[in-house]
């Protein structure tokens, strides 16, 4: 490639990063906002099923489990198909499994079509953040990360707003019909803005093979992990059940670390771990993740089932913690480029480990003002650190790795999120059935003076501080995550050398 070729396309990368940035953060915003709309549905949707805590988390745990079961896997398969053609398919199952959940005549149908939108928000997760870290050039890589921070804040912070309204005057159904028009626009505009030159899709040896042993393992040993830690069919906890499928779980985890460490391309190059920032960096998105979980499953519970506020009451009271990550998390991400990302990670978990006792002592008699105000900052906390840790991980990995590190933070943060949402779920339920107090969540309201509304909070209680320990883990971590050196390959562009996939699918190299 010629100089002035070369400077041709620098100058017009960057007008075109922001295209790129703009049409996937919109499917990343719909993504985002599902969540947050569906955690808001699940005190509504229990009440039209007559169903308790622990069978209408069902509908999110479903979706987690199969985000985290595939993700890794999907990850792989969007660096060989191309991350445009991955990206768009994607899209196409969540709309589809969208519309199949506004119809859903039962809960069991529900979940079934939570699981098809989870596929899809998969795919798209899986190669969101790969396209943004090709896009940007390393020295704004906090700045693009920062911004899909944002995107990630404007979703969770949207959804609330939108949902209360929706829920009260025309139901939960019409969310998931929702949901699916932005998206079908997602769509179009990812058919014409895309272009897998530019996003850095990149063919791999036309001899290298898909990692299918390492997909089945992966997969199978994240869904029995998560499974037997929610503990959906209420098992004793020293039951053979539970105790065998953590035994399975660990057995099944070593097989796929002995086969990732000697297979010639596996999903994930395991060797990254050697590198004590990459280690670090994730194992603190982990307990991070784990930690602050509670805030977004529980409080419109909270908020619903045990204060007995209307959906549009708890939706702007769920909105306030999002507007403070949003607004964290424009900044910390541009900010760690030029400062480093330490300060804003400890300053964000210390956040979430104080607001995170607040919270753990909320009961019928806290003030409204004093609920939004700690969400508020919890939200700030979150913005403060998501974003430079996640710079922070990239920061140490070639750029031809960006797709399957993208898929396996991303599957860091789903497996976090479901596990401690099932932890938060198996210890408030696991309270209130050793009191035989078990009732449907339409009726918890009523008795919130009663022993059910204590046992409710006594399990509250316990739940955030367990999960408290968790975001102390996450701080220790981030003590030990220095700052690493940058890849030699980052002083190259992306595209130099490489393989590529054309728009008919077949493999080019690029020459000087």
């Amino acid at each position: 490639m010629t100089s002035s070729a070369t400077s041709s396309a620098t100058r017009g990368s960057d007008n075109y990063k922001w295209k790129a940035f703009w049409t996937v953060a919109l499917a990343l915003f719909v993504m985002v906002m599902d969540f947050s709309i569906t955690f808001l549905a699940l005190s509504t949707i229990a009440d039209e099923f007559n169903v308790t805590l622990r069978a209408v988390t069902w509908v999110a745990i479903a979706s987690s489990l199969t985000v985290s079961a595939i993700m890794l896997p999907l990850g792989r398969v969007a660096d060989m198909a191309g991350r445009k053609k991955f990206h768009i398919t994607g899209m196409v199952f969540f709309v589809v499994g969208a519309l199949i959940a506004a119809a859903a005549p039962s809960l069991g149908v529900l979940i079934a079509a939570r699981v098809v939108m989870a596929i899809g928000g998969a795919m798209g997760q899986s190669v969101v953040m790969a396209i943004i870290t090709a896009v940007f050039p390393s020295n704004e890589r906090g700045k693009g990360l920062g911004m899909l921070t944002t995107a990630v804040a404007i979703g969770a912070t949207a959804g609330p707003i939108v949902a209360g309204p929706m829920l009260q005057f025309f139901g939960w159904r019409s969310l998931f019909i929702f949901l699916a028009v932005p998206t079908t626009l997602a769509i179009f505009f990812a058919i014409k803005v895309l272009d897998d030159e530019r996003i850095g899709s990149v063919k791999r040896a036309p001899n290298t093979s898909y990692d299918w042993p390492g997909a089945f393992l992966s997969g199978t040993a994240l869904a029995l992990m998560i499974l037997t830690i929610s503990n959906p069919l209420g098992f004793a906890w020293g039951s053979v059940q539970i105790i065998g499928g953590g035994i399975v779980t660990v057995l099944l985890f070593a097989v796929l670390i002995w086969w990732e460490l000697r297979f010639s391309s596996p999903m994930i190059n395991l060797r990254f771990f050697k590198n004590a920032t990459f280690a670090f960096s994730s194992l603190t998105r982990l307990f991070g993740f784990i930690g602050a979980s509670a805030t977004g499953f529980l409080m419109p519970v909270f908020v619903q089932s045990f204060l007995g506020l209307s959906q549009s009451e708890a939706g702007m009271i769920m909105f306030v913690s999002a507007l403070g990550m949003g607004i964290a998390g424009s900044s910390s991400g541009r900010l760690s480029d030029r400062f480093g990302f330490r300060i804003f990670t400890f300053i964000g978990i210390a956040v979430l480990f104080i607001t995170g006792i607040g919270l753990a002592f909320f009961n019928s008699s806290t003030p409204i003002w004093v609920i939004m105000l700690i969400l508020f900052v919890n939200g700030l906390g979150m913005g403060l650190w998501m974003a430079p840790n996640m710079n922070a991980t990239l920061s140490v990995v070639d750029r031809k790795d960006y797709g399957a590190v993208s898929a396996f933070l991303n599957l860091v943060r789903n497996v976090g999120s479901v596990s401690g949402q099932a932890v938060t779920t198996a210890i408030v339920t696991g309270v209130m059935a050793a009191r035989g107090l078990e009732i449907e969540l339409s009726k918890l309201a009523a008795n919130a003076d009663g022993p059910a509304g204590d046992a409710f909070l006594d399990g509250w209680r316990i739940a955030f501080f367990v999960l408290l320990g968790f975001v102390a883990a996450a701080f220790i971590a981030a003590l030990f995550t220095q700052p690493g050196k940058e890849p030699e390959s980052e002083n190259v562009p992306s595209v130099a050398h490489a393989e590529k996939v054309t728009p008919a699918g077949e493999v080019a190299a690029e020459a000087d």
